[in-house]
Parts: C-alpha cells; sequence; structure tokens
C-alpha cells in the first residue's frame, strides 16, 4: 500500500470510528431511555440491566454499521474535496478509482466481520440478552423453548411440542401433547392439526386421543375439537418468534427445511436465511455508492453534504429493503430475490453515478 492509500484509508477509518461511535452512543441513549424504566418496575438490578445493555452491542453494531460506513465514505469524500486534495491528486494523473480503492477494500473487509459478527456473535448474545430480560429481570419462568426445528412447552404434567407458531394467526401448528404421571411415565398423547388460541384458552383442532392405561395397550379416540388448559401465553410464544431474527444462518436453514418436510411453507424463514449473507454486505453497497455520489458533488463537499446524504440514502435504503424483505416472507417473491434485491439496487444506482462522473 503506497503512501496515498494509507493516507485515505486512516482518513476513511477515523471518520468511521467517528460516526460508529456517535450512532451507538444515539442508539443505546435511546433504547436505555425505552426499557430502563420497565425493567426497574420489573424489579431488575442494576447490574443485570447493564449486562442486558452489554450483550446487546453486537446487535447494535450489526444495525449502525452500513450507515456508519456510508457516512465516513460521503465524510471523507466530501472533506478531500473541500480541502482541494481530490483535484491535486488528479493533477498529479492518480485516477478517481485508484483514489476509492482503498476505501471499497475496506468496506468489503467491514462487510465480512459484519458476517462474522451476525453468524457467530449475535446468536448467542441475544440468547443471553434474552435470558436476563426474561429471567433475571422480569423473573419469569423458563419453560418455552424455541428449538431449530420446533418448539417445547411444559405445563404441570403436560408436554406440548408444535413444529410451527403463527403469529398473525395466534395458532400452533403440528401439535403433540404428552400426559405424563408423577414418576414421568406416559398417561396419553394428542395429536392435532393445529392449536388455536381462543377466550385465553387454546382450543385443539381435529385431535386424535391415544390413552395408554388399558390392557390393549391403548385406546384411540378422535373429536373435531378439544379444549386444553396450558400455562402458554401468546407473549411467550411471540418472543420466541421475534427471537428468530437473531438466528444464524445455518439454524434458519435447518428450520426452514424441517419445516418444508413437514408439509408447511417456509418463506418466512428462508427470506430471513438469505437476509442474513445481504445484510453484512450492505456496508460494501454503501461504500459503493457513497463514492461516486459524493465525487458528482465535489464542489459542494462538506460535513453538511455528507451527514445530510447519509440520512437520505440509508432512509431509502431501509424502505425498499422493508418493503422487498415483508414480499419475501408472505412468498410474494423469491427469498433470494427480496433479500438482496435492496442491495442489487444500490449497486446498479453506483455503477450508474460512476459512469457519468466527468473524468
Amino acid at each position: 500500500m503506497n503512501i496515498l492509500s494509507k493516507y485515505t484509508a486512516l482518513a476513511w477509518v477515523r471518520l468511521l470510528a467517528i460516526c460508529m461511535g456517535s450512532f451507538m452512543s444515539i442508539y443505546i441513549v435511546l433504547d436505555m431511555m425505552e426499557r430502563i424504566p420497565r425493567f426497574l418496575r420489573a424489579g431488575g438490578m442494576l447490574f443485570d440491566i447493564l449486562r442486558y445493555f452489554f450483550f446487546k452491542l453486537p446487535d447494535m453494531v450489526g444495525q449502525a454499521a452500513p450507515f456508519s460506513i456510508l457516512m465516513a465514505t460521503l465524510l471523507t469524500l466530501g472533506l478531500l474535496s473541500r480541502n482541494s486534495e481530490i483535484i491535486a491528486m488528479r493533477s498529479c494523473g492518480i485516477s478517481l478509482l485508484r483514489i476509492s480503492m482503498p476505501m471499497l477494500w475496506l468496506g468489503l473487509v467491514a462487510s465480512l466481520l459484519l458476517l462474522i459478527n451476525a453468524e457467530l456473535l449475535v446468536p448467542s448474545s441475544s440468547e443471553r440478552m434474552d435470558k436476563i430480560e426474561r429471567i433475571d429481570i422480569k423473573k419469569q419462568g423458563a419453560n418455552a423453548v424455541f428449538k431449530r426445528n420446533n418448539i417445547w412447552f411444559r405445563s404441570d404434567n403436560l408436554i406440548l411440542q408444535s413444529q410451527l407458531f403463527d403469529p398473525q394467526e395466534r395458532v400452533l401448528k403440528g401439535v403433540v401433547i404428552w400426559n405424563l404421571d408423577s414418576n414421568m411415565n406416559p398417561v396419553s398423547r394428542i395429536d392435532a392439526e393445529a392449536a388455536a388460541f381462543q377466550n385465553d384458552h387454546w382450543m385443539l383442532q381435529k385431535p386424535v386421543i391415544k390413552k395408554f392405561n388399558t390392557s390393549l395397550g391403548f385406546d384411540t379416540s378422535s373429536m373435531p375439537s378439544m379444549a386444553i388448559t396450558l400455562n402458554l401465553k401468546m407473549d411467550d410464544l411471540r418472543l420466541m418468534d421475534k427471537n428468530a431474527d437473531n438466528f444464524s444462518y445455518l439454524k434458519l436453514k435447518s428450520y426452514a427445511e424441517n419445516l418444508e418436510k413437514s408439509g408447511y411453507e417456509a418463506y418466512r424463514y428462508r427470506t430471513m436465511m438469505h437476509g442474513k449473507l445481504s445484510e453484512p454486505f450492505a456496508a460494501f453497497v454503501m461504500v459503493l455508492l457513497g463514492i461516486p455520489f459524493a465525487l458528482r458533488n465535489s464542489r459542494s463537499g462538506g460535513i453538511a453534504l455528507g451527514v445530510g446524504s447519509s440520512i437520505a440514502i440509508g432512509f431509502i435504503y431501509f424502505v425498499i429493503n422493508a418493503i422487498l424483505l415483508s414480499y419475501g416472507r408472505s412468498g410474494v417473491l423469491s427469498p433470494i430475490v427480496a433479500a438482496w434485491g435492496t442491495n442489487l439496487i444500490f449497486i446498479l444506482g453506483g455503477v450508474w453515478l460512476a459512469m457519468t462522473i466527468k473524468n
């Protein structure tokens, strides 16, 4: 790496550190203002609250990094332009590509680091964070466990297993309920297509009941519907479904495959799975878009333009990405298209801007 590349790279890294620090500070302060009063009302200790926010840092980094990288790119080129350094470089015969190359490489490295963060740090820290909130702060039980291929829940002498929870319809699908005696021996088993939450209790749909306490082994009976008492709340299931956003790529892939083998659609989890790969590379896309955008406006470049442009571009990216992901989760778009579509759109926008720069 020559002196010019080191100079540009160091300027970019310094501004990235400032932008990341600013975004992270705003993020954590706003989150604390929202959550700390609720945690204190629930009886949470200060040490547990601090541990909760400590384990939330990897997720905050993943969310703040793309916009911080975009702002660092725009500010770096904006300040170089304002100080006439880009003009000096161009007068020495240095191409715009060579000027931008250190930032492109650093953007790619940042994307790879964010991918490692999303796959290794975020899932484990999210699990610890959820445990601290539910058990240590809110003093809730730990009966419900969200496995990669199903849901398990124990309520007194009943053990429930379900293939899938649909938060929109408030329905558990592919339900099996075991009734155990005091010695943990099975007394009966109930298989149902679904269990719907109605009027504060669970209603099994088309249950098939097998009773094992007979001389013939077991008796089988069925009925159109059946009410059952479980200490399983809708908030617990919504929490488990929300936590799927923080699962790793491999865990989401395994969960989606198991759902499809059981005959259920897995558009939601396939989209989330591909999103685990596409979201970290938003950092590289932001660099690729920010460089030609800043160079096109080099005469008016500076801090104000960099901050304003970052907010505008980041908002547009967020809106388009949210729309495409919603289409992917509902099955309107292919999960791959929904997850990678926004990156592709912004890459094409960056290429178009680069082609219109006057050399």
